[in-house]
């Protein structure tokens, strides 16, 4: 547990280092100059924005949940993706990273198997996939539309996302095509893995791979689930889409806050391209998104840097340090009674 307490410390300085070295770059004075125009009350808006973004994606894992037989109430849910929020900030290659920890939150609060937990916080992630892509593509074609050039940064950016698409979703057509020989694959590259855990956790008995590849099932069979339910994936989709609107809101009114108003698009395309930097290999993307959030923002909403990187700034305090501290909370209260009972 120190071990992983000091991987998280310096993971969190690296971090910091970071965007120290990138307010630095773009000049403290004028980033703090910007920072100080800013309005209170639209600061707390942000807040409240936020706030609906958190409550919105909680309900797409409390949709999930409920299709996978494992229901527990609206506040609930959304309490227990608040802890996996705050897992996926505290861990390096943010979502990838913090997925274990989220599972484990959720199958303790759902009093499911793990794989369950797994299959749910796997599937609200895939589900938020379409959504961010759809308002990546609205927002650069209003972009362009209103733009006189289409500037490097941003042609790089939709081009990478049109690869990514490609991407992740041939391999998931092919993954779940062939989900079978997957489930063989997997169950004997982790088995050795697991034995060895089991081996150094006292009281636990190494399992054989029989037993993994039942356990690997049942995540498949919890997937299957959700993915053949059309309801529970138009409402999940529909409470990712509203979450997705929130974060966009979120960036635009830090804009707003500054004095300046720009175009909605721009915040509906830098908001979910820019959170492909969350698979940094800092706790949660820190100091990469905020990167890419910047480079995307001032060609896109025609700012500049300073006051680009002030908007960004002043939307990743609420969207990013608000939920985890309170995702820290929530983490430790799943966790003091998981031990109780």
């Amino acid at each position: 547990m120190d071990g992983d307490r000091l991987t998280t410390l310096v993971g969190f300085l690296a971090a910091l280092v970071v965007l120290a070295i990138i307010v630095w770059f773009i000049g403290v004075d004028d980033v703090l100059d910007a920072l100080s125009r800013a309005d209170t009350s639209v600061l707390v808006l942000i807040v409240g924005v936020a706030t609906v973004w958190l409550s919105a994606w909680g309900m797409a894992l409390w949709t999930v949940l409920g299709a996978m037989g494992t229901p527990v109430s609206a506040p609930r849910a959304i309490f227990v993706f608040s802890a996996a929020v705050f897992s996926n900030n505290v861990t390096p290659f943010g979502q990838a990273g913090g997925e274990p920890v989220s599972a484990l939150l959720i199958s303790s609060v759902a009093d499911s198997e793990y794989e369950n937990g797994l299959a749910a916080i796997a599937s609200v992630d895939t589900l938020h996939f379409v959504p961010s892509i759809g308002f990546a593509v609205i927002g650069f074609v209003l972009v362009i539309a209103g733009a006189a050039e289409l500037t490097r940064n941003v042609a790089v950016a939709a081009g990478g996302v049109v690869l990514l698409v490609v991407l992740i979703l041939t391999a998931a057509i092919l993954g779940w095509r062939h989900r079978d020989r997957v489930e063989a694959t997997v169950a004997h590259v982790v088995t050795p893995v697991v034995r060895l855990v089991a081996r150094v956790i006292p009281g636990r008995s190494p399992p054989d791979e029989s037993a993994v590849e039942h356990r690997i099932d049942g995540f498949f069979d919890s997937v299957g689930r959700v993915a053949n339910d059309q309801g529970t994936i138009a409402r999940a989709m529909g409470f990712s889409a509203l979450g997705w609107l929130a974060l966009s809101t979120s960036l635009w009114l830090s804009l707003y806050s500054l004095g300046y108003t720009t175009p909605f698009a721009a915040a509906m395309f830098v908001v979910p391209v820019g959170s492909i930097a969350g698979a940094t290999p800092l706790p949660g993307g820190l100091g990469g998104l905020e990167a890419a959030f910047i480079a995307l923002l001032v060609p896109t909403a025609g700012v500049s840097a300073s006051v680009a990187t002030a908007a960004v700034l002043i939307h990743r305090g609420a969207t990013y340090w608000l939920p985890t501290l309170f995702g820290g909370g929530a983490a430790a209260v799943i966790g003091a009674d998981s031990r109780r009972r």
